[in-house]
């Protein structure tokens, strides 16, 4: 009898599970079951529509309905999982028209995802408050901007409060950031590279405001203002990117045991601590490779690579999953910001003692024309002198060097090590000194 597959979720991590699961076993009954209209699409891209880089919501989609039949993956599409039973191995399984399935399965992906939020503000509950997670969120967005909006604010300063920031001003619009933390871009840079991308983003007009906490939606039944650290805002569109939060309601309510950072408890297989259950992508825990201690990274590169790990192994291979180091990249107007490891402060508070070097330099030859400005930090393990962490934040180029800092780290290279790393040079290209072996001889110097 075919082995039967279901997966709740079909965007980065379960689409891409059920193809991982469907190479290793070609005659498996594979199930994908999601509340959306459209499966398979890059919600990283929804930014990137706003801001008119991309024409339009259709051309996120990855895979489109021909890809599903292709490689024999039945798509529900409207439909709800409702219930997990895991001592009978059965999804229940609402549609738009209200009809209810009872699915068996063999083995079972949790790729539920995570879900926008936005905190008990007094005023929350009214109407206008826009979040952006999903198309249908987008295409309301643009909707607004498209009906006149001429104002915005966005409260939460993360990678996606920034990036649709960024877009609604390329839009035209004048736009308010509020951040409670002392910061923009907490999780992802210190404060002293923070800055450079702060300063960046007001030069293009954006109104950023740190240390300020929403305290009040104001309005009638809709928002027309909000009150953030004593100051009235009014504005036309809001924007609500306080954060997301693992989507683990059904998991829970099935027995399947949470982790500590509240995301599903999972193993280097990608399963939970229930047998043939496997959990991807934003709703999963996974253990970071420098602290050893579980996180929820939410991240597009790390739920293809878990949902490919627990596809091989739903089908019946056998795959695993190392855990994460948190790089990411982003690109706000014409500045690049990347980070890769642990920032300066998240050492700290994991106890490590670090000692970091920072230098900045030109992308090019100084000589060289359109040579553009870009720095680089390395957060380096004082003890072992292995590298840890390293933010980047320049004109351009900024992806390439994080990724090369991302293999140094996995392969436990030390500072030493990387000052003396051949790197290549050509004045349309590089400096002469490449910037990372730079800022690696900064650290030796406070070193000696």
């Amino acid at each position: 009898m075919a082995k039967r597959i279901i997966i709740i979720g079909a965007n980065a991590a379960g689409v891409e599970a059920a193809s991982a699961a469907r190479k290793k076993d070609h005659t498996a009954e594979i199930t994908l079951i999601t509340e959306e209209k459209t499966a398979g699409y890059s919600r990283c891209g929804l930014p990137f529509v706003i801001g008119e880089q991309i024409p339009s919501f259709k051309d996120l989609i990855v895979y489109s309905q021909a890809y599903f039949q292709m490689m024999k993956l039945n798509l529900k599409t409207e439909t709800k999982a409702t219930a997990i039973n895991t001592k009978d191995k059965t999804v229940t399984a609402v549609d738009k028209t209200g009809a209810t399935d009872t699915l068996q399965y063999d083995s079972l992906v949790i790729a539920t995802g995570a879900n926008a939020f936005t905190p008990p503000i007094k005023g929350s509950e009214k109407q206008g408050i826009h979040s952006l997670r999903t198309l249908e969120d987008g295409e309301r967005i643009l909707q607004a901007v498209q009906n006149g909006a001429k104002s915005a604010v966005v409260m939460g300063a993360g990678l996606i409060g920034l990036e649709t920031g960024v877009a609604l001003t390329e839009r035209g619009l004048k736009v308010t950031v509020v951040e409670m933390l002392p910061q923009i871009l907490p999780q992802m840079l210190d404060a002293d590279m923070a800055k450079l991308v702060q300063e960046h983003l007001q030069e293009h007009g954006m109104r950023i405001l740190t240390e300020k906490a929403v305290e009040e939606f104001l309005g009638g039944d809709k928002v027309t203002a909000i009150m953030a650290g004593g100051e009235k805002i009014e504005a036309d569109l809001f924007l609500s990117a306080f954060g997301v939060r693992a989507n683990t309601k059904l998991a829970a309510e099935a027995g399947i045991p949470l982790g500590e950072t509240r995301g599903i408890k999972t193993n280097a297989r990608m399963e939970t601590e229930v047998k043939d259950v496997y959990a991807v992508g934003d709703c999963a825990e996974t253990p970071h490779l420098i602290t050893h201690k579980p996180v929820c990274q939410q991240l597009g590169t790390v739920a293809v690579k878990q949902g490919k790990v627990a596809g091989i192994n739903a089908g019946g291979g056998y795959a695993l999953f190392p855990g994460v180091l948190g790089s990411a990249v982003t690109r706000l107007f014409n500045i690049e910001a990347g980070v890769t490891g642990l920032t300066e402060a998240a050492a700290k508070r994991a106890g490590i003692e670090v000692i970091t070097g920072a230098i900045s330099s030109k992308t090019r030859a100084d000589y060289y024309p359109n040579a553009l400005p870009i720095k680089i930090k390395l957060i380096v393990e004082k003890e072992s002198q292995r590298i840890i962490g390293a933010q980047i934040v320049g004109g351009e180029e900024v992806t390439q060097r994080i990724n090369a800092l991302s293999f140094a780290i996995q392969k436990g290279m030390t500072v030493r090590e990387l000052a003396k790393a051949d790197t290549a040079y050509a004045p349309p290209l590089n400096e002469t000194w490449e910037p990372m072996i730079l800022a690696a001889e900064m650290v030796l110097m406070k070193l000696r």
